[in-house]
């Protein structure tokens, strides 16, 4: 179930160039939500309509963090907000990763992409048992020490400058990393790769699926993905994002 609550921020910071995190309080919210899943944060400015989609990065009590990137003028003014300011958010929103069928025994790999990072990390968190989780970036770290509670992390970033030169499946190969269970998050690309690894070598494999969002609640069809299954809202090859996902099995859908 999702709630519209107005909420109010404990803490606010910039954790690198042009990403921020944000810590607020919630009355049902924080009760509900599930790794995988996001909120809908609305500005306070009345002349933008729609909220922003932004996933969920931890859960603690009735307090939410979410960490996100400044790249609109949405997210500029949430940059701008420190504790003590009130927004209205929505949520949580869509289906988040299932780890209730996850046992011990599996060995999981996680991969984090740019700002496809944060969601993983209360993921890492939850899941109960062995993780290796492979975290990729452009240049800048963030969060990456973060995870070390909860796994081995491996780094790969495109510069070299930490971990192995180059993408996630690089740092997969290079470090000789082993897994019967795949989750991911990041750019299509990236996630193309991971689901073309997982067919390959027979793995089963979660994929979180960034697309632009407007509702963020099913109506609008505006965050649709191909899926390889007629989808029974639209009576075709979509599947919503906000709805259906973020989180997919990596069979259900064409990238």
């Amino acid at each position: 179930m999702a709630y519209r609550e107005k909420v109010t921020i404990v803490r606010a910071d910039e954790i690198a160039t042009d990403i921020y995190e944000m810590c607020f309080s919630t009355k049902n919210i924080a009760k509900e939500a599930k790794p995988g899943q996001f909120v809908s944060v609305y500005s306070n400015d009345g002349s933008r309509l729609l909220p922003r989609p932004i996933s969920i990065c931890g859960i603690e009590g009735d307090t939410l963090r979410i960490v996100y990137r400044a790249i609109g003028k949405g997210t500029q003014e949430f940059a701008t907000m420190h504790a003590g300011q009130t927004l209205e958010v929505q949520g949580p929103l869509g289906n988040g990763y299932d780890i209730s069928k996850v046992s011990k025994e599996r060995k999981a790999i996680l991969f984090g992409g740019g700002i496809g990072i944060p969601p993983m990390l209360e993921l890492a968190k939850q899941l109960d048992c062995e993780k290796s989780i492979v975290l990729g970036y452009r240049d800048e770290l963030f969060l990456n020490d973060e995870f070390e509670a909860y796994g081995k992390v491996y780094l790969a970033t495109e510069d070299g400058s930490a971990g192995t030169k180059g993408n996630v499946l690089d740092a997969v190969k290079a470090c000789g990393i082993e897994g019967d269970i795949l989750f991911a998050c990041g750019p299509t690309p990236m996630l193309r790769a991971i689901k073309q690894y997982a067919k390959e070598n027979g793995l089963e494999c979660y994929l979180s699926l960034e697309e632009k969002m407007a509702c963020g609640i099913g109506a609008c069809l505006a965050c649709v993905c191909k899926s390889t299954q007629v989808d029974d809202h639209s009576k075709v090859h979509n599947k919503r994002v906000c709805k259906e996902g973020p989180v997919f099995n990596a069979e259900e859908v064409e990238l």
